[in-house]
């Protein structure tokens, strides 16, 4: 039984580390900033998981990634590009101040922070994209 289990904890592992590399390259993500996301702090540790070496990965790592998950989902149903949704995640939500960015509030590394943004995009921000009414 012990044995199923991590096998199905190593399955579910480089499921999420996939898709949370194809995130990475649809958002543009620099290695720091991906790594700042996964919570990792050892470039060897985010290499192996890179290439595919994972084995199981800890549970907050897992969370992180579920959150960026529904954020790059519910994104991608309201914006017509993925342009669009890296442009949104980087523009400043403030023009006054440089780092009030979504992208730089997840980046400050907490769990919490990524949570947040999923809260604030869930929430609304922004509102899907409508096909223009053409009949007026």
């Amino acid at each position: 039984m012990q044995n199923t289990d991590v096998q199905a904890r190593r399955g579910i592992a480089q499921l999420a580390l996939k898709a949370f590399f194809n995130l990475a390259s649809r958002w543009q993500l620099s290695r720091w900033e991906a790594m700042t996301l996964l919570g990792l702090t050892a470039t060897s540790t985010y290499a192996n998981w890179k290439n595919g070496k994972t084995g199981t990965i800890p549970r907050d790592t897992l969370e992180r990634i579920s959150y960026l998950l529904n954020i790059d989902d519910t994104l991608r149903q309201r914006l017509p590009t993925n342009s669009a949704v890296v442009q949104h995640l980087r523009q400043p939500r403030r023009p006054s101040q440089p780092d009030s960015s979504l992208m730089a509030r997840m980046l400050e590394g907490n769990v919490i922070d990524i949570y947040k943004v999923q809260q604030m995009v869930a929430n609304g921000a922004p509102k899907p994209v409508t096909p223009r009414d053409t009949s007026r």
